[in-house]
């Protein structure tokens, strides 16, 4: 009951519901009752043509069934920072939300990185449903600071992770891994987005020269005290994001304002931004896209 409570208060709470919560609640309902009744994932509209498949218990995903973005600040930057021919990287990639929102709807490249086979072959399916293998470069492995294998756990949906000291007796799959600097060789990404679950040090160690190339405009990165399960003092990750020129901003999707932050957030992911005006003027002068009937 707790957790239904809690999914309703973020559903009714949404900037995307705000103006009619009772309409969003019906969309709450609707999806618990009428997802259960369909064996196997449901296709469902997600931004402008875009659509993903969802089952239930996939929370990062059906927080975009009952709200349109799930994360809707950050989602909405991708959205409007990128552009044709942009790369965009998506590490611990999941069902591929980010991925569709980047190559689907903003038409950008991407390379994808998810390490669980079981959640990789979601994200493949959500690839093939919007023709997206052109522009999608799909990757199953974990990234890190150095090559070989790691242990990764199982069953935890969105927070499955790299197995620490904490994870005595949890199920769990070896999975390769390779530094971010390694995989994007010659490549050259305008946005990244990581979200590893406390493992972003040892990605941050991996990717020196992707983190300082000037043409990488901003980076979504999860701190949210998670990296204390592998020793990492989160504080130490931001001074490294300042020392490659990047400094924390949040942003308002409606009216597509960057404001400059003290600190990371202590929730969610942080926006790290390097190039300001450049971000400045392509968040302003970005198309506009559909979400639950709504333009953002």
């Amino acid at each position: 009951m707790r957790g239904f409570l809690s999914s309703l208060r973020f559903v009714v709470n949404h900037p995307l519901n705000r103006n009619n919560p009772a309409e969003a609640v019906k969309r709450w309902v609707k999806w618990h009752i009428g997802s259960r009744l369909v064996p196997g994932p449901v296709a469902v509209n997600f931004v402008d043509d875009v659509q993903m498949l969802v089952s239930p218990g996939m929370t990062g995903a059906t927080g975009n069934v009952y709200a349109g973005l799930h994360e809707f600040e950050d989602m909405a930057f991708v959205l409007h920072s990128l552009r044709p021919g942009d790369l965009f990287v998506d590490v611990g990639a999941n069902v591929g939300s980010y991925t569709l929102l980047a190559g689907g709807a903003a038409k950008a490249t991407c390379i994808s990185i998810e390490p669980l086979p079981s959640t990789f072959a979601h994200l493949a399916k959500n690839v093939a449903l919007n023709a997206l293998h052109g522009k999608v470069t799909l990757k199953n492995l974990a990234v890190g600071k150095e090559d070989g294998v790691v242990r990764f756990t199982s069953g935890l949906d969105t927070e499955n992770h790299v197995v620490s000291g904490e994870d005595q007796g949890r199920d769990f799959q070896e999975v390769p891994i390779e530094r971010l600097d390694a995989i994007l060789a010659g490549c050259a990404p305008r946005v990244i987005k990581i979200d590893v679950e406390g493992f972003e040090m040892n990605v941050v160690d991996g990717a020196q020269t992707t983190l300082s190339a000037g043409s990488l405009d901003a980076v979504l990165l999860e701190l949210n005290g998670l990296g204390a399960r592998y020793g990492f003092d989160e504080a130490e990750i931001h001074r490294r994001m300042v020392g490659f020129g990047f400094r924390p901003y949040s942003y308002t999707p409606s009216n597509r304002t960057l404001t400059l932050e003290d600190s990371p957030r202590e929730l969610g992911n942080t926006l790290y931004i390097k190039n300001l005006d450049a971000v400045r003027e392509r968040v302003a002068t970005a198309p506009v896209f559909t979400v639950l009937n709504q333009q953002i």
